[in-house]
């Protein structure tokens, strides 16, 4: 598209807590549309969550959110060829880009971890990411230690 931006599609909050953050996290763990399954998946994880935190003063929903703030990366590199060259190149990451980064890496490494469902995979990820650990919080640190490594190409950016 060229001069016509897209419209932002509005999403409806989920049933059980009224955050349209979590259907937005039920949008990017859905598979093959079946959002009733990701819905169960999503609330069974965050029982898990609930039953194995028990000690953190917080509601699992809470935990859930602070889970991924903490895997929220701030800047990223993007390649950009100047005169035959390509440079990574450190840039900010957009609000609404950061929120759908760090729901994607909790789905992705969630998935590849190791366990018997989806809903213990995911709770163990969550608990992980709460606790500042776990692959997608490696993720975050990555894509951070990058950017500090490339931060002299700063100049470069568009």
């Amino acid at each position: 598209m060229r001069k016509a931006k897209p419209k932002k599609r509005i999403l409806l909050p989920d049933p059980k807590f009224g955050d349209v953050a979590v259907t937005r996290f039920v949008n990017n763990l859905m598979l093959d549309g079946k959002k009733s399954i990701a819905y169960t998946i999503f609330y069974d994880a965050l029982e898990l969550v609930g039953k194995k935190m028990k000690d953190a003063d917080k509601s699992p929903l809470e935990i859930w959110k602070q889970a991924l703030e903490n895997i929220t990366p701030q800047v990223e590199v993007k390649s950009k060829r100047i005169g035959g060259a390509t440079f990574q190149v450190p840039m900010e990451v957009r609000p609404e880009r950061k929120i759908s980064i760090s729901m994607k890496n909790l789905v992705l490494y969630s998935r590849k971890r190791a366990g018997k469902t989806m809903a213990d995979k995911l709770a163990a990820e969550i608990m992980d990411a709460y606790n500042q650990q776990g692959a997608a919080f490696k993720r975050k640190e990555e894509m951070h230690r990058m950017a500090e490594a490339n931060k002299a190409f700063a100049h470069f950016r568009f």
